[in-house]
């Protein structure tokens, strides 16, 4: 019996030494020693082990494995047990290192500067701001600039002042994330002006909101002189602008200059006002795949003047719709310059243009684009010059067809031809900065727990405290579209919010043999680079991989997907001067482009045509791609 005892006690404790022995951390899984082996962590390298088959852990990824502790973990998992976890948002997000925003109520101030002149400020809300202000001056220097995830916001500011000017010379430029608004902006003002010298530029991902400006305003000045010019990916808008406004003189000098793929809106522009004077000097000049949408425009407008001098000329296709245009005003004088003259036509659509106006002047002088007129009034308007698909978008495509080089919407670099990677060729590298923000993944037992579906936005917008337009709501909304959308022909993806989830994804793919592969640094970025000794990954020959590339949402979410037909490269990356070893990139070659857009960025740059060539690219910083171990 008491052999039976020792033998029992023996077999227990090699079953806890054996447990024991697979919390320690090799030397290559860059974690400390004696770190809690029940941390997030600990739990992913364990995981990690059992599922690959003899393959080294990028540091990379390891660290974006959740931070939590192991009695943090415990806790918000038990938390999101009970639906209770977004009660403790604030300490949550901090903790998990995830992207998330205050709550405005828990910051609204009324803090005003003594003369009214801030020279720097940032991350904070004005309850009330120069409300019923006579004369005097309001000034912004430097307004949350080069910051990352700024949020401010201004509840009333200038309303029913008389006489009084606001100016901010920079408004959140070189930020990332950035949320901002205004709920009204000199609402009932009377005289004085607002001016924005440059607001938002050069920011990535903005999300800009004016719910009310300068609406019921009498005789007053509003310039933006930059609005957001080469913005990146984001959305914004004004609920209302200059709406029942009186004498009111609204201008943009540029605005969405160079901007890569980003929505504006306005939701009301100058209706039911009386001798107002709008111009847009070039609204979205050059841009690419621009989204603009004006849902009224003039509207019951009276005796006003309505010019855009340059509409979105040189632009790169997008799509536009005004759903109503000086719909039943009364002698406005409405009129483009310039209507996309662009670069590679779009969609555009007019759904309600000049209707029921009288005594109206409309007129366009150079209209570019094959439009869609659905109710369009054929008296009092007049077109210049009427193209209709011919001109600029037919030379490019032209050009194209011939196989040249086009590329000017288009980052040097981004897209090259496999005969690119060759010992001893020089090329421009292209900027393969991460520029997402930090976030982490979560550990699987908290993400199972979070919804994760379009059918519970409301939860979802809920659990993250996401008001309605916010940046939180579109960027939920944004990053379950890229994921629920149905895949491309031969594509296999999933969008995972864990390491165990990437793992499992890639293993399925690819087996337990399969190893992650990324570009070292960020060396060589927006330079030239000089190509050294290249391997090609399974010979050279057509392989399988997974490729995980970043969203933007909370948690670090990663879409991973698999496509047919596919290619995948190292190569050593040298100084051109110096011929010094600056870099090891990894590239990957797609063979078949035929189910591509005929507007892709890589045709646009490369010239050509869906599915007659192949088209490469640089995996990016924090991006990486799944190949069979060889």
């Amino acid at each position: 019996m008491k052999e039976k005892q020792l033998i029992t006690s023996l077999f227990f404790t090699y079953l806890l030494l054996l447990l024991l022995s697979s919390f320690v951390y090799p030397s290559t899984a860059g974690g400390p020693s004696g770190e809690n082996p029940f941390s997030p962590k600990a739990f992913a390298i364990r995981y990690w082990n059992n599922k690959i088959y003899r393959v080294p852990r990028p540091e990379f990824l390891l660290k974006k494995a959740s931070p939590l502790t192991a009695s943090d973990s415990a806790r918000f998992t038990k938390l999101a047990s009970q639906n209770s976890l977004s009660t403790h948002l604030d300490s949550f997000c901090k903790l998990a290192n995830l992207l998330c925003f205050p709550d405005p109520t828990n910051y609204l101030s009324s803090k005003q500067s003594p003369d009214g002149k801030f020279s720097v400020y940032s991350n904070q809300n004005f309850t009330n701001y120069a409300t019923g202000t006579a004369g005097g001056l309001s000034s912004f220097k430097n307004y949350s600039g080069n910051e990352n995830e700024p949020l401010d916001s201004f509840r009333r500011y200038s309303r029913d002042s008389a006489g009084h000017h606001d100016e901010f010379t920079n408004y959140a430029n070189d930020g990332n994330v950035i949320s901002q608004s205004f709920n009204t902006y000199a609402a009932g003002a009377t005289g004085g002006s607002g001016k924005f010298s440059v607001y938002a530029d050069n920011v990535n991902v903005p999300g800009l909101k004016f719910t009310s400006y300068s609406d019921e305003s009498n005789g007053r000045v509003n310039s933006f002189d930059s609005y957001s010019n080469e913005a990146n990916s984001g959305e914004q808008g004004f609920g209302n602008y200059g709406k029942n406004g009186n004498g009111v003189i609204n201008s943009f000098g540029s605005y969405n200059k160079d901007a890569n793929v980003v929505g504006s809106a306005f939701s009301g522009y100058s209706e039911t006002g009386n001798a107002g004077n709008d111009t847009f000097t070039s609204y979205g000049f050059n841009g690419n795949v621009p989204e603009n949408q004006f849902n009224s425009y003039a509207d019951n407008g009276n005796a006003g003047i309505e010019s855009f001098s340059s509409y979105r000329d040189q632009s790169n296709v997008g799509d536009d719709i005004f759903k109503s245009y000086g719909k039943n005003s009364n002698s406005e004088k409405i009129n483009f310059g310039n209507y996309a003259e662009s670069f590679n036509t779009g969609s555009d659509n007019f759904t309600g243009y000049g209707n029921g106006a009288k005594g109206q002047q409309i007129g366009f002088t150079t209209y570019g684009e094959g439009s869609n007129f659905k109710e369009y009034v054929k008296n009092g308007v007049k077109f210049s010059d009427y193209r209709n698909n011919s001109g600029s978008g037919s030379v490019v495509n032209s050009e194209m067809s011939k196989g040249k080089n086009v590329n000017r919407w288009v980052e040097p670099g981004k897209f090259f031809r496999e005969e690119m990677l060759k010992e001893g060729i020089v090329m421009p590298m292209p900027d393969i900065k991460d520029k997402m923000p930090p976030r982490s993944f979560l550990p699987r037992s908290i993400l199972t727990k979070i919804p994760f579906s379009s059918s519970k936005i409301t939860q979802l917008k809920e659990f993250f405290h996401a008001f309605e337009n916010s940046t939180m709501d579109g960027m939920l909304n944004a990053g379950l579209r890229e994921c629920e959308r149905a895949p491309s022909m031969g594509e296999t993806k999933k969008c995972v919010g864990s390491i165990e989830d990437m793992i499992d994804f890639a293993v399925l793919v690819l087996g337990q043999s399969a190893e992650p592969r990324t570009t070292e640094n960020i060396s060589g970025s927006k330079s030239d680079i000089l190509i050294g000794k290249v391997r090609g990954i399974n010979g050279g020959n057509v392989t399988k991989s997974v490729s995980c590339h970043q969203s933007l949402y909370p948690y670090l979410l990663y879409y991973c997907h698999s496509v047919p037909k596919v290619r995948v490269y190292e190569a050593d990356i040298l100084d051109p001067k110096t011929k010094a070893n600056i870099n090891h990139g990894v590239a990957i070659c797609h063979l078949d482009t035929s189910s591509w857009s005929p507007t892709h960025g890589a045709f646009l740059s490369l010239g050509s045509s869906p599915g007659k060539i192949e088209v490469c690219h640089w995996i990016f910083e924090n991006d990486l791609t799944w190949t069979i171990a060889d």
